[in-house]
């Protein structure tokens, strides 16, 4: 009987390492995947402060991956440039050089996009056919696939959206072009972080969990107001802080009819949501800090509200400097860059409150 338990006790210690070593393997995977999408979005966020988004005019997913070779490719590649507004109406007197500066950002960014696609799909059907995706997983992973092949047609959607009576894309295009970014990007967090080993640290308040969720939420929303932002430049304006148009708040807010257009059409409002949305997420960051520290300092948890609220502080100076510097490209970057580190962190620490995944085993190995 002794040897019947020994041998099962072995016997469920090699399950255990098995599912150990293959959550790594993912974890290790889908690690890869957000420092790639981290650079998509930076990518992106240089494609757009250059102007340089429309400078592609057909969407090829499997021939564009092919830039032009000769001077007489480019040559055709710019005619067709030329045919859009935004040629016509901002950059007339723009040559074959340098649409080249503009192709390149553009055609680096779709690249990018289709290599994620690649570093995502061939490893997730190396770990399926060896059998070491957990069943609970099988479903979201696919999900994050058929999502990210719906971004690159929402891609294409913002891109001709500024082919034909626009001189740029639409900032509600842009918008959900960046948000599923950040879905994407999140769900590949959330599952790694669920793999990953946690704390046996108690949240330091009933309300920690909470409070974590709705500062990532808010996170995500902000990005969403600066995604508008930027789709109306509405930051080359009222460069200043900590008034904007020489007061706290600025008149002139919802001119447009009806009142909620101003919220997504008017730059002045736009920008003014924008500054309110940060400083009520630096609120709630430093009250979910205060809190915890007060109720559990030596906490993991805690730690980690401290770190988090350092980083929302470096966001909001960062954020302030672009803006009174009027956008500088490098300085835009930055902010975008930002923003999703914040909001990958607040997604990581809210995570850290639900827990690890569940071992597959119903039986738990003494000792």
């Amino acid at each position: 009987m002794a040897s019947t338990d020994l041998a099962t006790e072995q016997r469920l210690r090699s399950e255990l390492d098995t599912v150990s070593r293959n959550r790594a393997q993912i974890r290790i995977w889908l690690g890869f995947v957000v420092l790639a999408l981290f650079a998509l979005v930076l990518v992106g966020g240089a494609t757009r402060l250059t102007e340089s988004g429309l400078s592609i005019t057909q969407w090829k997913p499997i021939h564009g991956v092919i830039p032009p070779l000769t001077e007489a490719e480019w040559q055709e590649e710019f005619a067709l440039y030329q045919q859009i507004p935004q040629y016509a109406q901002l950059n007339s007197d723009m040559t074959v050089e340098g649409f080249k500066t503009i192709f390149w950002w553009e055609w680096a960014h779709r690249l990018l996009a289709r290599s994620i696609g690649l570093i995502f799909a061939l490893p997730l059907a190396f770990f399926w056919i060896r059998g070491q995706i957990e069943p609970r997983l099988k479903l979201p992973l696919i999900g994050i696939l058929a999502l990210g092949g719906f971004q690159g047609f929402i891609g294409w959607w913002m891109v001709s959206s500024g082919l034909a009576d626009r001189t740029e894309v639409s900032q509600y295009r842009l918008a959900t072009h960046l948000v599923i970014a950040c879905l994407i990007f999140i769900s590949c967090l959330w599952i790694g972080r669920g793999l990953a080993p946690h704390t046996d640290d108690p949240a330091p308040t009933r309300s920690s969990k909470k409070m974590a969720a709705i500062i990532a939420c808010m996170a995500l929303f902000q990005i969403y107001l600066g995604a508008l932002v930027a789709g109306l430049d509405a930051g080359l304006s009222y460069n200043t802080w900590p008034l904007m148009d020489g007061s706290l708040v600025p008149g002139d807010l919802f001119v447009q009819q009806p009142a909620w257009l101003n919220l997504f059409e008017n730059p002045k409002t736009v920008q003014f949501v924008h500054r309110i949305g940060a400083y009520v997420l630096f609120a709630f960051v430093l009250m979910h800090m205060i809190a915890s520290l007060r109720s559990a300092p030596d906490t993991t948890h805690a730690r980690r509200s401290v770190l988090l609220f350092v980083l929302v502080t470096i966001q909001a100076i960062i954020g302030i400097t672009t803006l009174i510097l009027q956008v500088p490209v490098g300085w835009g970057v930055a902010h975008q860059g930002g923003a999703l580190i914040v909001l990958g962190f607040s997604i990581a620490h809210w995570r850290a409150f639900v827990g690890e995944y569940p071992r597959p085993l119903a039986i738990e190995v003494r000792g």
